[in-house]
């Protein structure tokens, strides 16, 4: 492997590990605002309604970390595909995570939404890890 290969994919390897961490960040909140969720709906109050809705708030901020990780990873994956045969697939967890709390109107909504998103980001979490494992190969 010459010495620009390695550098292109150590490039990729690292931008994995960031996007990988957004997504175990996003992942831990959404299961924490998921609880408070389970919480609010067998009438938890105004406090368990406020802690649920701040841990929904930091799952975004963790889901916008995670998409703009996920951009930069493909963009280094472009950049390794002259060398393998590897490709990120973010479309649905980049779409989903625009939409996530469009018109929130009740719980039970919201707690679909939540397990919707828990579902992408783990997809997103298992595509990079498999990702990072090819890339590690090469």
């Amino acid at each position: 492997m010459t010495n620009e290969m390695q550098r292109e994919v150590f490039e990729a390897i690292a931008a994995g590990e960031r996007a990988l961490q957004c997504l175990y960040s996003a992942q831990k909140e959404l299961n924490s605002a998921e609880n408070w969720g389970f919480a609010d709906m067998l009438g938890g109050g105004l406090v368990t309604t406020m802690i649920k809705r701040s841990k929904m708030n930091n799952a975004v901020s963790h889901m916008e970390d995670a998409k703009n990780s996920l951009r930069a990873f493909q963009r280094e994956l472009r950049d390794v595909t002259i060398y393998a045969d590897l490709n990120l697939n973010a479309g649905g967890f980049l779409g989903f995570a625009d939409y996530f709390f469009d018109g929130i109107l009740a719980d039970y909504l919201v707690q679909s939404r939540i397990g919707e998103a828990q579902n992408q980001v783990e997809q997103a979490i298992r595509q990079v890890q498999n990702l990072l494992t090819d890339l590690r190969r090469l």
